[in-house]
């Protein structure tokens, strides 16, 4: 049978909104739970309707929507560059998980310098195994860069969240209030900073070799994308642009709920202070639920580039063959 095409998503990738509810699939928590037959068999539905031989909305057969339901579950679970799984509590989908647990830590109230110190260290693991786990995998990143660029997040972030907790107190101009909202942003201050130190650092090997560019398919094309060759300037596109969604993703994060908890614990948490945590807990995970897809949807992760950006090798092999633009995948 003749091959088919399925779009790379259910929704249009070229408006925000569209990348936005794309982004809400690959990052529901629910697809967590697929077993790994349910996960084989959603494979097998999306290859075989790709290849034609699985024919749908006909008797005794999937509908389209069950298509998209597997393939729902194939994106959230698989590396788009090496089509082996992610290992789960990486994957984008676990996200809100891991970060409710890490946050949680990171945000909680009077912690000192040790307790600062060990959550950071946690959460610069977390982000250098998620990092690593999304990154486009057509230039790996050696062991010893790996280490080199977990350590130095790691002194990054701790240097930045132990020298604003020791700065905070010392400033003598400012009114209590405003002093104890910035002690309560200090984590805030620390995740964006290492956090932009981290991705560039996780995936400085794409930026020194360049990830690949691949021809862009026409539409009804079933082929698979041909690369063009490896190109640090798309590379540091995709860097630089992941950097800036872990940014958006952090803020709402980082800093509505520690002001929210604080607002409250001078009001109606004052007479329950055993309702702190639980409730510090309900507004991360509602604050992430919103935040995530949102900054994933803020740049298409399957992107279109015009070569006339990129290296004059490029441009020479695209111009032989009629080829403006090509497109490359980001990582997340």
């Amino acid at each position: 049978m003749a091959p088919q095409e399925l779009p790379l998503s259910r929704y249009d990738l070229t408006t925000y909104w569209g990348r936005v509810k794309h982004a809400s699939d690959l990052t529901d928590p629910r697809t967590l739970f697929v077993s790994g037959t349910n996960l084989q068999k959603a494979i097998e539905l999306v290859t075989g309707f790709k290849s034609g031989n699985v024919k749908v909305d006909v008797s005794n057969s999937p509908s389209m929507e069950d298509v998209w339901a597997a393939k729902k579950i194939v994106d959230s679970t698989i590396h788009p560059d090496t089509g082996e799984p992610v290992l789960l509590p990486f994957r984008m989908s676990s996200f809100v998980l891991l970060n409710l647990i890490v946050t949680g830590g990171m945000l909680q109230p009077g912690l000192g310098t040790t307790g600062t110190v060990v959550w950071q260290i946690i959460n610069q693991s977390a982000n250098v195994a998620i990092n690593t786990s999304n990154a486009n995998k057509s230039t790996p990143l050696s062991m010893s860069d790996l280490i080199t660029s977990y350590l130095t997040a790691v002194t990054a972030s701790c240097g930045v969240a132990v020298g604003l907790n020791s700065l905070v107190p010392r400033l003598k101009n400012i009114s209590p209030s405003t002093r104890l909202i910035l002690g309560r942003l200090v984590p805030f201050a620390a995740v964006v900073s290492a956090g932009v130190v981290n991705v560039g650092l996780m995936r400085s090997g794409e930026i020194r070799t360049g990830i690949d560019v691949f021809t862009q398919k026409e539409k009804g094309d079933t082929s698979e994308p041909e690369s063009l060759g490896k190109s640090k300037k798309a590379a540091i596109l995709a860097v630089g642009e992941t950097a800036f969604s872990r940014v958006m993703n952090a803020t709402p994060i980082m800093v509505i709920p520690p002001l929210v908890l604080m607002k409250l614990q001078q009001g109606w948490l004052k007479k329950r202070p055993g309702w702190t945590i639980p409730v510090n807990l309900g507004l991360i995970f509602t604050t992430s639920i919103f935040a995530l897809p949102l900054a994933l949807a803020a740049f298409p992760q399957r992107q279109a580039i015009d070569v006339s950006h990129l290296e004059p090798e490029i441009q020479e092999k695209a111009a032989k063959r009629g080829i403006k633009t090509v497109e490359f995948n980001r990582g997340i």
